[in-house]
């Protein structure tokens, strides 16, 4: 049975030219996406579920920021018009393929948003086990970005971690009144797990030696118990 053994989310707020994070170097890349093309995008999946609902996430627009990283519209955006004329309530997700998760997992991405002050656009980020693309899924919510706290206007890095075994997916979600939205961005999405630790292989491999060595006495013993009873 998969279980979420602990969770710890934190926002890391760095510039974008600095290095990649300590947790990165290590481990087993499981997704390296950077939006160059987000029609394109394989297995992921897109949920709006806005009311009423408008446009889903887009293609970057370099008029209004370029890319933190690639050709410059290679970002993906969301923004108010996720509700149909950028009236009403906006919730629009956008989901991760399905990722085989071994152990503590990092989620690294890059957000940026539209400059004007006078808005307050919110992004969550949540996860949810499996191949569930059902919002009602996604129910540990790993960070908020914006809305009552800050929602930087630059590109900014963030990452979060949890301890998890199997499979799962991670969820980007736009949401709020769009009359407070304006538009945001979405670049180079990264999630590393763990690989087995050594000693799993060497349990393993000491199994696997066990099980054949009990095999070899059992068939080196059947011909004496055939013979013996035999002759009784």
């Amino acid at each position: 049975m998969k279980r979420l053994i602990s969770l710890a989310g934190t926002a890391l707020v760095t510039a974008a030219a600095l290095a990649p994070l300590p947790s990165q170097a290590a481990g087993v890349v499981v997704l390296d996406e950077g939006f160059g093309s987000v029609a394109g995008l394989s297995d992921w999946a897109q949920i709006n579920r806005s009311m009423p609902p408008g446009l889903g996430w887009f293609q970057g627009n370099t008029g209004i920021f370029g890319a933190q990283s690639g050709p410059a519209n290679s970002y993906a955006a969301v923004n108010y018009l996720s509700a149909a004329n950028g009236l009403g309530l906006v919730d629009n997700w956008l989901i991760t393929p399905i990722l085989a998760l071994n152990g503590l997992t990092t989620l690294s991405f890059f957000t940026n948003r539209a400059a004007d002050p006078s808005f307050f656009d919110q992004l969550e980020v949540r996860f949810s086990y499996g191949s569930n693309t059902s919002a009602d899924g996604f129910d540990t919510l790993l960070l908020t970005i914006g809305g009552e706290s800050t929602f930087p206007a630059q590109w900014a890095q963030w990452t979060t971690s949890l301890d998890v075994q199997g499979e799962g997916r991670f969820a980007f979600r736009y949401l709020g009144n769009a009359a407070t939205l304006d538009y945001i961005g979405l670049d180079s999405v990264r999630v590393v797990t763990a690989v087995p630790e050594p000693t799993t292989y060497l349990m393993l491999l000491a199994g696997l030696g066990a099980v054949g060595a009990r095999a070899r006495r059992l068939r080196k013993g059947a011909p004496a118990a055939a013979a013996h009873a035999a002759s009784h």
